[in-house]
C-alpha cells in the first residue's frame, strides 16, 4: 500500500467523519455527480464452486470450520455459466463475475477458469470479472490472457481489525493479490463488509487503504449474519451510520465505482438512499448464499436514482 496516500486519506475522512450527516451526504454526492456524472453501472456474480473453503473467515457460510447449510458443489460446467452469463446480460449487467471458495485457485483448476473466462467473454460479449482468491502473477496473468477484465479481491476490513475476522491468512496476503493483479493489467474490485463489529475508524480505515491501492470498483457489503457463522449475534448497523460510512468512502475514492452490494435489502424502504450518499453502482441478481431483490425491482430502483440525480444537477 502506499502509505502517503493511506494516512492523508485517513486524516481527511476522519476530520469529515464528524460533519452532520446531511452535510455528508450534500458533500458526497457533490463530488459523485462533478466526477462520475450520471454513471450507474450494475453488475452480476455466479457462485461457479460453493463450499468447502479451508479458510476461517467469521462471516462467512461456505467455511468448513462453520456449519450453515449452506451448498456444497464442485465447479459448475462451462454450458451453466454461459446460461447465467447471457441472462445477466439480458437483464442490464455490464459485467459478470465468477466466483469460487477456497483460499485460491488450485493449480488443476486454473486451465478450466481460463476456459471459462475465454467462452464467456467470446460467446455472451460481456466483461467477465472473477473472484478466485489469493493468487500470484502467474495465476492473474493467465486469466488475464484468457480474456478476464478485472479481478475482484476484498479486503473486508481495515488493517488492525482484520486479525480479528480471519486468522487463516493476513491482511497483507489480500493487499499482495491486488497489486499482482494490477502488475499483470488487471483492473481491481475490492470492498469489504460493514457490520463485523467493527468501528467507525475501522470503517476510515478501510477506505484509506482501498484509496492507497487505487482500486477500480468497491463493493461495499451490509453483513447478513448467517446462523453458524462466528458472527450470527452481531447487531445491525443502524442505517445513519451506513449512509456515513458510504458517503466517506465517496470521499475517499472520488472517481471510482461505489458499489452497492450483499445485505443491502436490510435498509428495506431506504434502499435508494445510499445513491444520495456518494453510491453509483450495485449488484443485482443475488450473492453466493444469500437471496437478492428480484432484478426488475432494482432496474426501477435505478431510473429512480438516475431521476433524482438529475434533479440534482439542475
Amino acid at each position: 500500500m502506499n502509505a502517503g496516500v493511506f494516512e492523508s486519506t485517513r486524516a481527511e475522512l476522519l476530520r469529515a467523519a464528524g460533519l452532520p450527516l446531511s452535510e455528508l451526504m450534500s458533500r458526497a454526492l457533490s463530488v459523485k455527480l462533478r466526477k462520475r456524472g450520471e454513471r450507474f453501472s450494475l453488475c452480476t456474480i455466479m457462485n461457479v464452486k460453493s463450499g468447502r473453503c479451508s479458510e476461517d473467515c467469521a462471516f462467512c457460510a461456505q467455511s468448513s470450520r462453520h456449519r450453515t447449510g449452506a451448498p456444497v458443489y464442485p465447479l459448475r460446467s462451462v454450458d451453466e455459466i454461459l446460461r447465467e452469463a447471457e441472462a445477466a446480460k439480458r437483464a442490464g449487467s455490464g459485467r459478470f463475475s465468477i466466483v469460487a471458495s477456497g483460499r485460491g485457485p488450485q493449480t488443476a483448476e486454473i486451465d478450466a477458469y481460463c476456459r471459462i473466462v475465454q467462452a464467456v467473454s467470446e460467446k455472451v460479449g460481456i466483461p467477465v470479472c472473477a473472484s478466485l482468491g489469493i493468487a500470484d502473477a502467474g495465476v492473474l496473468q493467465s486469466l488475464r490472457d484468457a480474456g478476464l477484465a478485472r479481478y475482484h479481491h476484498n479486503l473486508e476490513t481495515s488493517p488492525c481489525f482484520y486479525p480479528k475476522i480471519c486468522s487463516s491468512h493476513g491482511f497483507y496476503e489480500r493487499v499482495s493479490t491486488i497489486q499482482a493483479a494490477r502488475a499483470v493489467g488487471l483492473e481491481v474490485c475490492s470492498g469489504g463488509i460493514i457490520g463485523l463489529g467493527e468501528t467507525r475508524e475501522d470503517r476510515i480505515g478501510l477506505a484509506a487503504a482501498l484509496a492507497s491501492l487505487d482500486v477500480a470498483s468497491v463493493p461495499l457489503n451490509i453483513l447478513v449474519p448467517i446462523p453458524g457463522t462466528r458472527l450470527c449475534g452481531v447487531p445491525p448497523v443502524p442505517p445513519e451510520e451506513i449512509l456515513r460510512t458510504v458517503a466517506l468512502f465517496r470521499l475517499a475514492l472520488p472517481e471510482k465505482a461505489i458499489r452497492m452490494a450483499g445485505g443491502r435489502e436490510g435498509m428495506r424502504d431506504l434502499q435508494a438512499v445510499p445513491f444520495l450518499a456518494g453510491a453509483d453502482a450495485m449488484l443485482i441478481g443475488g450473492y453466493l448464499t444469500v437471496r437478492g431483490r428480484e432484478v426488475q425491482e432494482d432496474l426501477r430502483l435505478v431510473e429512480e436514482v438516475r431521476g433524482i440525480w438529475l434533479a440534482s444537477f439542475m
